[in-house]
């Protein structure tokens, strides 16, 4: 069994082009965040690749949006056919998979986001959770990060008192690059799978799903459906069967509400703190209804 130490070292890639011959996903993954790095730090010159990589990206996930909309009818056949040769108890591990996801997910939100606008912006959790809801709801419902940013800024300016400039910066951003929900699906998901194929994990492997989990959440697109695309990633570098992926396809979109949810609402309890870090919160004071006379 790898050390963890071994773990961190393969991380980074001694030639990148092998990387890409074998297929290592976490050390192509770094790589592409040196690369992405590189290109912000050099400025004008680094703007035709980051023109070509963004031109790649939309065409990327162009063809996975064309996938999903058939994904449907083979995640209905698949598992029409699983409860029809197995019968419908097959499917009760996946409640319990359900449950986990949106267990944690809550969890995550009421002791971290909670924690940081209360210890960091002094706001009530309550204000908070009450003020972001609309776009919470958004997000639970449409599955796509991208969709909600126009709500969730209005809801962060307008509800919670962001400053418009650190709305306009941090949530974009973090709808690209901070998902937390989809770093739990795919951790979650990761344990499921070799549970049901019998594989038992060790330390090394655990660590391996927290590393592989949380750069390859930075690198889904904010569309329904990207998630599950990138958990194959988590799987490969951990050495668990592809094949499971199809033991959580049909639950996918359940899955998808709740993470989606969670990524956006990180999104604003990041824009909170920054804001009132650099002094651009400004504190919103509930209506009063006007008084009788």
């Amino acid at each position: 069994m790898p050390k963890a130490a071994d773990v961190i070292l393969n991380l980074v890639p001694t030639n990148a082009l092998n990387a890409m011959v074998t297929d290592n996903m976490l050390q192509l993954i770094v790589f592409a965040l040196f690369v992405g790095i590189a290109i912000s730090l050099i400025g004008e010159k680094g703007k035709p690749a980051l023109a070509f990589f963004d031109s790649v990206a939309e065409i990327m996930y162009k063809i996975v949006g064309i996938i999903m909309n058939f994904a449907p009818i083979g995640v209905f056949a698949l598992i029409a056919w699983v409860v029809g040769t197995s019968g419908a108890q097959v499917l009760l591990p996946l409640a319990r998979v359900i449950f986990v996801v949106y267990f944690v997910n809550i969890l995550h939100a009421l002791i971290v986001y909670s924690g940081a606008v209360y210890v960091w912006a002094k706001m009530s959790p309550f204000q908070f959770f009450k003020g972001f809801f609309e776009a919470m709801a958004v997000a639970f419902s449409t599955c796509s990060s991208s969709a909600t940013l126009p709500i969730s800024m209005h809801c962060a300016q307008k509800n919670l008192g962001v400053s418009k400039e650190i709305s306009s910066f941090v949530q974009p951003l973090g709808a690209t690059i901070n998902m937390d929900g989809t770093a739990i699906y795919q951790g979650v998901c990761a344990v499921f799978i070799a549970g049901v194929f019998g594989i038992k994990l060790g330390l090394s492997q655990y660590l391996m799903i927290i590393v592989a989990a949380t750069l390859a959440s930075i690198g889904t697109a904010g569309v329904p459906g990207a998630g599950m695309i990138m958990l194959s990633m988590v799987l490969e570098v951990v050495g668990l069967p592809l094949e499971g992926i199809l033991l959580v396809a049909g639950i996918d979109r359940i899955l998808d509400m709740i993470r989606t949810c969670m990524n956006v609402t990180g999104d604003a309890a990041g824009a909170i703190v920054i804001a009132s870090s650099e002094g651009e919160l400004t504190k919103i004071v509930p209506k009063l209804a006007p008084s009788g006379k």
